[in-house]
């Protein structure tokens, strides 16, 4: 059985399995969920730096389902794709994932009837060796659902990713009573000199620019479940690295019954840097955590 090893551990999250569960229950009890919750979350949208910058939210998403939901069978985990994968959404299709928690498999028996049903999702488990937007989120996943399984799938930024999200909307359905949550991973706004991106110049004025007009208007936009617009919106205002990623989550959700989106919380790096280490940066990246 082939096993996906981690890339990102001792790098984005920690690789020991003791300090990997420290880390998550900080983050657990670091944001409280204030939100009132509907009585069962089909998907949510979380972050993917380092957790020590964006674990937080990625951990109130998870926390969230958990409260909900109680158990889940599989999160079925659209990723950004910061390498090249080809055209379609890549499926990990079969096998296991590695972190310092331990194994968790893949759920294969969904996996085979999307790449069966899908004309846009292929079976490409190489696409993700040097991906960690998806990995980062399994330790909590391990951590809340012991004995859920996972299906990751990098979604290019394409039009085809509101297709892959409805395809896996219907065998979602077509699984009965099997409880299966969508996750899309996304950061938002890279914002200055050092991403290339810093049209409102320099320094904090800048940077509050990215969070409260740019990634608000991603936020609106995911938050009122328009897939099809984040796609053409990340291109036109680099708001959003995993654009792919959060329209086929979006459109997964809606096909699902969703009408509308929460956010729980909204951030960005140099925001972080401030409260936990009381520095500052001319360079953020913005961080949202949103359910459906």
């Amino acid at each position: 059985m082939a096993v996906r090893k981690p890339i990102a551990a001792g790098r984005f999250y920690p690789d020991s399995e003791k300090e990997c569960i420290s880390e998550i229950e900080i983050c657990l009890a670091n944001r409280p969920i204030n939100a009132k919750l509907p009585e069962n979350i089909v998907a949510g949208i979380v972050p993917h730096a380092g957790w020590v910058f964006s674990g937080d939210l990625a951990g109130m998403v998870f926390s969230a389902i958990k409260k909900v939901n109680k158990t889940v069978d599989t999160f079925v985990i659209f990723g950004a794709v910061h390498s090249i994968c080809g055209p379609n959404a890549a499926v990990y299709d079969s096998g296991s994932w590695l972190t310092p928690l331990g194994q968790v498999n893949i759920d294969e028996e969904l996996a085979a009837a999307i790449t069966k049903k899908s004309k846009v999702a292929r079976p490409n488990p190489d696409a993700h060796k040097n991906e960690h937007s998806i990995e980062v989120q399994i330790p909590f996943i391990q951590y809340l659902f012991k004995n859920a399984k996972i299906l990751p799938i990098m979604t290019p930024p394409a039009e085809s990713a509101t297709a892959v999200g409805n395809d896996v909307a219907e065998c979602i359905k077509a699984a009965g009573n099997k409880k299966i949550v969508c996750i899309g991973s996304t950061d938002l706004t890279h914002y200055g000199p050092g991403y290339g991106f810093n049209p409102q110049g320099n320094g904090q004025a800048g940077i509050e620019w990215a969070k409260d007009v740019n990634d608000r208007s991603f936020i609106t936009l995911a938050v009122e479940m328009r897939g099809e617009r984040i796609l053409t919106e990340s291109m036109e205002n680099q708001n959003a690295c995993g654009p792919g990623a959060a329209g086929a989550t979006i459109a997964a959700a809606k096909a699902l019954g969703r009408t509308k989106g929460i956010l729980l919380a909204h951030t960005h790096s140099s925001e972080v840097m401030e409260i936990k280490f009381g520095q500052s940066s001319e360079e953020s990246v913005g961080y949202a955590a949103i359910v459906y």
